[in-house]
């Protein structure tokens, strides 16, 4: 028998209105939350999804029955979008395409998405000023299959202390998964292949002080199974991964998360949801708020990949574009 998921109900979005179909079709199926759940969850945290996809191309992983069901990864708006939907055009030299990707500008732009059975947004590091010139230097910490929340914790306090020692405001987040992942502005001047060696360099100065517990081998297969690895290719052009604020499409709904550094060490991932967030959001706000003020430039980090180019030139990643 079809799933009866009840009538239609507008929402008021700021000045807009955008029409949920199916609203009680349950996506998360843990808890029971439905699809109109998930648009009053990013209603409620507005302000902060707005600023991490602000102006950004945005790849979009849609469920049409909810998350245990069928996952769609789209990188072109889907038909039928209003006409206050904002898009950007980008270009796949790969494949000599196009794609008018969704460029978010308003709480609404997420909502209307959310109908179109959106629940993960995945946004590029550049913006639609110049899409080819990355503004957000990426730091995901990735732990490979033995090793622990607990390992991703002592890696992320080295990525502060390098940091620091840069001058450079770190921006923590969880993952939605088991990882953490650590956002710092950068300014529009350099290229994916430069932002990429900056941060496979920071990425080796992480490995030196973290001894074993990183491992930067090239191939996932070929790394210590209890090791965290330092992801740096998330950085490349047309490489994404959840923005602050997105679910994640698993059945308890989890959140990638913006924590302060002083919660790193007891943070709980799983205890971050579209039940516990908007909630945390009311109390601390957004905590990245301040993120568009804080802008390092890489001049230090690519001399440190100079360096290590020409010191063990052996070490140094493949291009992408050889794969």
């Amino acid at each position: 028998m079809a799933e009866r998921a009840g009538p239609a109900v507008e929402l008021e979005v700021g000045d807009r209105t955008v029409r949920i179909s199916n609203p009680d079709r349950v996506y998360f199926p843990a808890r029971g939350e439905t699809k109109l759940d998930l648009a009053k969850y990013y209603i409620a945290v507005g302000d902060g999804i707005v600023r991490a996809l602000r102006d950004r191309p945005c790849m979009l992983h849609r469920f049409p029955t909810g998350v245990t069901g069928e996952k769609v990864h789209q990188k072109r708006l889907p038909r039928g979008a209003p006409d206050w939907v904002p898009t950007v055009r980008v270009h796949f030299p790969r494949y000599n395409r196009h794609a008018d990707e969704l460029c978010v500008a308003h709480v609404a732009d997420v909502v209307w998405a959310v109908q179109m059975s959106t629940v993960e947004f995945h946004p590029w590091n550049s913006r639609a000023a110049d899409t080819e010139k990355p503004d957000e230097w990426r730091i995901d910490l990735d732990p490979m299959p033995d090793a622990t929340f607990d390992d991703v914790r002592r890696v992320a306090a080295i990525a502060h202390e390098v940091l620091d020692e840069l001058g450079a405001t770190g921006w923590p987040k969880t993952s939605g998964g088991s990882g953490m992942h650590v956002y710092v502005r950068i300014e529009p001047r350099w290229g994916f292949s430069d932002v990429r060696r900056a941060a496979h360099a920071f990425a080796r100065e992480v490995g030196r002080r973290a001894g074993d517990l990183v491992d930067l081998t090239w191939w996932r297969k070929d790394r210590d199974p209890a090791s965290i690895f330092v992801d740096y290719n998330q950085n490349a052009r047309d490489h994404t991964i959840r923005s602050a604020y997105s679910v994640r499409g698993v059945p308890e709904a989890v959140v990638s998360t913006p924590i302060r550094w002083d919660e790193v060490a007891d943070v709980d991932p799983r205890d971050c949801t579209i039940a516990t967030v908007p909630a945390r959001v009311a109390e601390l706000g957004d905590l990245h708020a301040g993120i568009d003020d804080a802008v390092f430039v890489l001049d230090e980090l690519l001399e440190w990949a100079d360096r290590d180019a020409r010191d063990t030139p052996d070490e140094e990643p493949p291009d992408l574009d050889d794969l």
